[in-house]
């Protein structure tokens, strides 16, 4: 069973979304956020991964419910927050951790393959946010917390998730400041390579590159998704009302990866 560091009651009463939450990070964000008494609304697209999830978290003693949703299609974005509203009334937090991307060489991402990308990373991110603050955070506030990714010094052979991610830091910082004023917090958090089933998605061949990512790591290791979800529990908490456009990084170690890459479309 999940045990976290924080107070058993300090989400109790409030609903937080979490997309992206049938696997991985998103996962363990809701087992985290359930567990400190958060009413968790799982958002996805494979309806098997999230009533799994919500199975654990109830096991667990938490509040779970799920809905479809493809962040990529506006009105689906929509009828995801009109769907928590009228489970719990209120929407307290939003955790934007759906996305998506593929490894490959710049010069072979075609057209598809970039706008495929930027659609759910980028603009994807940009209707949940926008979505959640026109039907309740604009007058009652909350916290929105965006997923990105450690791409300050580029992203080799990942270049458009490297494009759509830092858009993805500078939108954070500009709806922070644009939105402060209704009492909403937008912050983000970039977790690096994470130890967990994401990887298991990844061509067989990458699996060196990610040994070489760990010696570029600060403590030679990999992060873990619960670690990602303490991260992101720490600017959901509501003593952390005074940060704002902050970026929680978690480690270097992208280069590695493209130093043997294979020159092959994708």
């Amino acid at each position: 069973m999940y045990r976290s560091i924080f107070r058993p009651d300090l989400f109790a009463g409030q609903t937080f979304i979490v997309t992206g939450g049938g696997s991985g990070i998103g996962r363990a964000v809701a087992h985290e956020l359930g567990s400190l008494g958060g009413q968790i609304v799982l958002a996805g697209r494979k309806a098997e991964n999230l009533a799994q999830v919500v199975a654990e978290v109830e096991q667990a003693g938490g509040t779970a419910v799920y809905t479809l949703c493809n962040i990529r299609e506006e009105e689906q974005c929509a009828a995801l927050v009109r769907f928590a509203l009228d489970k719990f009334g209120a929407v307290h937090g939003l955790v934007n951790n759906a996305g998506g991307q593929f490894p490959s060489p710049a010069e072979f991402i075609s057209r598809k393959g970039w706008h495929a990308v930027l659609e759910t990373n980028l603009t994807g991110t940009f209707s949940m946010c926008q979505q959640v603050f026109q039907q309740w955070m604009g007058q009652h506030g909350g916290v929105i917390i965006n997923m990105v990714a450690e791409m300050w010094r580029g992203f080799p052979g990942m270049a458009h998730t490297g494009a759509a991610r830092a858009a993805v830091v500078n939108l954070t910082m500009t709806l922070a400041v644009e939105w402060a004023k209704a009492g909403v917090r937008v912050n983000a958090v970039a977790p690096g390579t994470i130890e967990g089933s994401g990887l298991t998605k990844y061509d067989p061949s990458m699996k060196p590159f990610i040994e070489l990512v760990k010696q570029d790591m600060p403590y030679f290791r990999l992060g873990t998704e619960s670690e990602v979800a303490a991260a992101v529990t720490f600017f959901a908490l509501p003593s952390r009302r005074l940060y704002q456009r902050r970026n929680a990084q978690g480690g270097w170690g992208q280069f590695p990866m493209a130093q043997n890459m294979a020159d092959r479309p994708a």
